[in-house]
């Protein structure tokens, strides 16, 4: 998904470090990467629907104000756009949830998100589409860019329009979360990267919350170095050990080195049930492209202690969802949708207090087992999602996703591989819990070799 040189790119479609170079080094302003990237959203809104919110002239003016500021006084995201999924704040744009309950509201405070990413110079082009409360299966009308000529098929959820304007280069950055696949799923089907990181790296504070036991903040973009650069400026870092992670201390110091590097693959306990051709392709060949090129790979499975997970979240989200949104329910239950209606009033076994403490108390325990099985390798490799995006608008199931929500760890989707019908498909790199930046060096190596060899590349702009 990498860009070719800011020379020979439109502005549009420049990736965020690129952009960010282009305008460190005079050779773009922010104003003029604001126009292109408002007319090709012109052009595409229509047909990939990805926006909740996005004011022209606010855009402009911010890009003007942004111009203005003196070269020594600009932060590492200077001018780069970003999407932020409408269940997030800003003051200065509405932020609605998915919901006409919330038809116009402006909450007039950023969330702590929003607040580092401004003061680091960032360009917030707009609120992107979300199902309800980001809670729902039901897509809000987002269209995968990928399938204007085919059937139409989902972006995935709840960040759907997140996925989809980075996939269809409307914007270079945009903001998602996860409370069981919702920045992972989505980064799949549309084809692009992204990444959840360890549940609490990033502050959630200000954005609307489903479970605060699994609920995380992520990001989408064109290429790692994309991913990378957010994770610097939101503060990610891991702590400095001795760990056995597949590498010696000097790849970990340098960009890794496939040759000789140790990966692990999980099927994980869902596999039999639910994967589907396309995603056992791409797994094989990412196995095969990663042996060709020096690593090791090895079938692994997960500890005993995981294998309840699956059961476990369902638990947490039948619990926490009657928390979260008993005060819609309350306000006006008669705009919530059926879906919600029914979590709220939920008095299954599955959602009484005896089967939450159940499920905190084995995802707990299950947490640590993980990790060690994990540090063994440089990273494992794992389903994204099922198979291609489904045809429809329901966003498609996170199966594969809520099992690395439930663990806390950080997830990188690489793009690269694509099924029988030419859509997108995905796979996961996964570390131990805050090792997020080493991930993040193991999927530069990896990114290269499935963007090149995986088979699929993007028809989009």
């Amino acid at each position: 998904m990498a860009s070719s040189s800011p020379s020979s790119t439109p502005p549009y479609k420049l990736t965020a470090t690129a952009a960010a170079s282009a305008i460190r080094a005079n050779t773009l302003t922010v104003t003029a990467y604001a126009h292109s990237l408002l007319s090709h959203i012109k052009s595409r809104n229509a047909a990939v629907k990805a926006w909740a919110h996005l004011d022209e002239a606010s855009v402009l003016a911010q890009a003007a104000q942004l111009d203005s500021i003196p070269a020594e006084e600009r932060g590492p995201l200077h001018g780069v756009s970003i999407g932020v999924k409408d269940i997030i704040y800003t003051k200065d744009m509405p932020t609605e949830h998915g919901s006409g309950i919330y038809a116009g509201v402006r909450p007039g405070v950023d969330a702590g998100s929003i607040m580092v990413l401004r003061e680091a110079g960032a360009l917030i082009l707009g609120k992107t589409a979300t199902t309800e409360f980001a809670a729902t299966v039901e897509g809000p009308g987002t269209r995968n860019p990928h399938c204007e000529k085919r059937m139409g098929r989902t972006p995935g959820g709840s960040s759907s329009g997140s996925g989809a304007a980075v996939a269809d280069f409307q914007v270079a950055i945009s903001l998602g979360t996860q409370t069981a696949g919702s920045v992972i799923r989505p980064a799949s089907f549309n084809g692009v990267y992204a990444m959840k990181p360890t549940w609490g790296a990033v502050t959630r504070d200000g954005q609307k919350v489903y479970s605060l036991a699994l609920d995380t903040l992520g990001w989408y973009a064109r290429s790692v170095a994309d991913l990378e650069l957010v994770a610097g400026v939101l503060g990610i870092q891991d702590d400095d050990d001795d760990d056995d992670d597949g590498q010696d201390d000097e790849t970990k110091q340098t960009k890794l080195d496939l040759n000789g590097a140790k990966f692990g693959f999980v099927k994980t306990v869902v596999w039999d049930e639910h994967v589907e051709p396309g995603t056992e392709a791409a797994t094989a060949k990412a196995i095969a492209l990663l042996r060709s090129h020096g690593a090791e790979v090895e079938e692994m499975e997960l500890p005993e202690e995981a294998r309840e997970i699956p059961t476990w979240h369902s638990a947490l989200l039948a619990h926490d969802g009657k928390t979260s949104f008993l005060p819609e329910y309350r306000l006006a239950k008669s705009q919530l949708s059926a879906s919600l209606v029914s979590q709220v009033e939920d008095q299954s076994p599955r959602s009484s207090h005896a089967a939450y403490l159940e499920a905190l108390d084995g995802i707990a325990a299950a947490r640590p087992a993980v990790d060690r099985v994990l540090s063994k390798y440089a990273a494992v490799l794992t389903p994204s999602v099922p198979g291609e995006a489904p045809v429809g608008m329901k966003t498609g199931s996170p199966v594969f996703n809520l099992i690395w929500t439930s663990l806390h760890v950080p997830v990188v989707n690489m793009p690269g591989f694509g099924g029988e019908h030419g859509m997108p498909i995905g796979v996961s790199l996964v570390a131990p819990r805050f090792h997020d930046r080493r991930l993040l060096r193991v999927c530069e190596a990896v990114g290269q070799v499935f963007e090149a060899e995986g088979g699929w590349k993007t028809q989009l702009g």
